[in-house]
């Protein structure tokens, strides 16, 4: 016998193929976050092969994460009207399509649109999955299938840069797209047979389009000035229409959220001061994990010479000292509080930031790049805690999606930034843009612990 019902036809109580359905969707999950990582090591090969700039190439960056950030509330808007297993369906159908036509680019305007398809096709899953997850565990399992669903950020971090290194060394890069068309395909086939069936729902509410085309068109805006940046120069007229745009956009989506009939977002809620502190250090370490990765492959391929397989071989710490910092942040944030933990681990990712800006050569970049990635991995469980651990039960859904689409944001933005600094670099005709690249990511950390201080409450989460 089932309990109560959704409006979407599925089972309140524990579904019986319920651990079975978080292995398939935690592995679509596991896809699309696998998917930022495994790209960056195939930049290189990408640009050479193609004959792209670096202008580009930080889009096949920020244009995935950009279109998955902003349009994840649209699209956890769209699970609530249209129901979770279609879209589940749909997105996995459209990511295997999209990856597809990113594997068989031919020039940067092809691969671009793949790379937004891909963005858009996660902004659809992501959402749909995670409701699904909550809607078929009850009680103490609900905890146990979130804390695995949680976990999978770090994995997927650890086996995008192997997989990228083994792929992209191998039968070539567009296989770190090809390789979601069979996934892709094989989960939509089983989740089609494993999910049950919904009915149409009944009244709908509307799809607020206008608002997720403002958030995402202000920071397209602002990623196109810091990406442009680095040749035009930051305080050239472009650069600069381009910001105030970006600011009248982002205006504009606030006067749209406050007077929408149906929001994507209750935009007050940025303003109460944990959800603050949250979605700014989820942005920063977010920000600092790309740095990493596309500062670090850039500088051991094109300027150490080394192959992608070793690339991604010498990135398994790096990732691995994220779920190392991860997990133990989590112990000790019922006893240190995340005030101090977050600027710990804040200040750890300073000095980890610093070290390659200091000495050079391969082993100190790594090392530093892993000290760096424990203390950010430590800042993603505050930001998750400080800002959902003190929300009502009716607001955390919300809540959740505003530090999710901050968290893509971040690594549009985080790759935007790193890529105009080191522009020379990356382009091959000097080596000091490295050198600046990582001292900002290490001035950006020590202003964000400051700001983590001043800005995280002095208490402990609730549990």
């Amino acid at each position: 016998m089932t309990g109560p019902t959704t409006t979407t036809g599925l089972p309140r109580s524990p579904h019986p193929q319920r651990w079975r359905i978080l292995g398939l969707v935690g592995i679509a999950q596991l896809m699309l976050i696998l998917d930022v990582t495994v790209v960056a090591i195939a930049l290189p090969q990408m640009g050479a092969d193609l004959g792209l700039q670096r202008e580009t190439l930080t889009w096949v960056v920020s244009g995935y994460t950009l279109t998955f950030g902003g349009l994840l509330l649209l699209g956890g808007r769209a699970t609530d009207i249209f129901g979770a297993r279609r879209l589940v369906l749909a997105g996995l159908l459209l990511f295997a399509a999209a990856s597809l036509t990113a594997g068989l680019a031919t020039n940067g305007p092809m691969l671009l649109t793949g790379r937004v398809a891909q963005g858009l096709a996660a902004a659809i899953l992501s959402p749909a999955a995670l409701s699904l997850v909550v809607t078929i565990f009850d009680g103490d399992e609900r905890n146990r299938a979130l804390g695995i669903w949680s976990a999978l950020g770090g994995t997927g971090a650890a086996l995008g840069v192997l997989l990228g290194g083994v792929l992209t060394a191998g039968p070539g890069w567009p296989w770190v797209f090809y390789i979601n068309v069979p996934v892709g395909v094989l989960l939509l086939l089983l989740l089609r047979t494993q999910l049950p069936p919904q009915p149409n729902p009944g009244a709908r509410a509307r799809l607020d389009v206008p608002g997720a085309m403002l958030v995402t068109a202000a920071t397209g805006s602002l990623l196109f000035a810091l990406i442009g940046a680095g040749d035009r120069g930051w305080g050239s007229p472009t650069t600069l229409l381009l910001v105030t745009a970006a600011v009248l956009l982002y205006a504009a989506f606030v006067t749209r959220q406050r007077l929408a009939a149906s929001p994507l977002m209750d935009v007050r809620l940025l303003l109460r001061r944990p959800v603050a502190a949250g979605t700014m250090l989820i942005l920063v370490a977010t920000a600092l994990m790309i740095t990493v990765f596309f500062l670090g492959t850039f500088y051991l391929q094109d300027h150490r010479g080394y192959g992608a397989l070793r690339t991604g071989l010498l990135f398994l710490p790096v990732a691995l000292a994220t779920m190392a910092g991860a997990h133990t942040a989590g112990r000790l944030l019922g006893r240190t509080g995340p005030r101090a933990l977050g600027v710990l681990g804040l200040l750890v990712a300073a000095v980890g930031m610093a070290m390659p800006a200091i000495w050079d050569g391969s082993a100190a970049m790594v090392a530093g790049v892993s000290v760096a990635a424990a203390g950010t991995g430590a800042a993603f469980v505050v930001a998750s805690a400080t800002a959902l651990g003190q929300v009502d039960p009716a607001e955390a859904g919300l809540a959740a999606g505003i530090v999710s689409t901050f968290h893509e944001f971040g690594a549009s933005l985080g790759a935007a930034l790193v890529s105009s600094i080191a522009a020379a670099s990356i382009a091959g005709t000097s080596s000091a843009g490295f050198t600046n690249g990582f001292t900002t990511g290490a001035v950006m950390a020590a202003v964000a612990a400051v700001a983590a201080f001043i800005l995280i409450p002095h208490s402990r989460p609730r549990t």
